[in-house]
């Protein structure tokens, strides 16, 4: 099962990403969960500066944007 987390605060672009990383898993129709990473403490030992960051299995792979499901499709799909 692949996971997904969303680090950021609660705030609407976080929500935003949110969604779009949805839309992407379920377009694509991947097995997937997905964790809101709220916490700054937590936040910060991924190494993120800005919010909202989109992480799949622990890795960071975008931060400070609010991307389009179509382009985190790539980032999330199995290669």
């Amino acid at each position: 099962m692949l996971k997904i987390q969303i680090l950021g605060t609660g705030c609407p672009k976080c929500q935003k990403l949110t969604e779009n990383a949805k839309a992407a898993a379920e377009q694509l129709g991947l097995d997937y969960e997905i964790e809101k990473v709220t916490d700054l403490g937590e936040i910060t030992k991924y190494g993120v500066m800005m919010t909202p960051a989109l992480a799949v299995d622990g890795q960071i792979k975008s931060a400070g944007k609010v991307l389009d499901a179509e382009a985190i499709k790539p980032l999330i799909k199995d290669d």
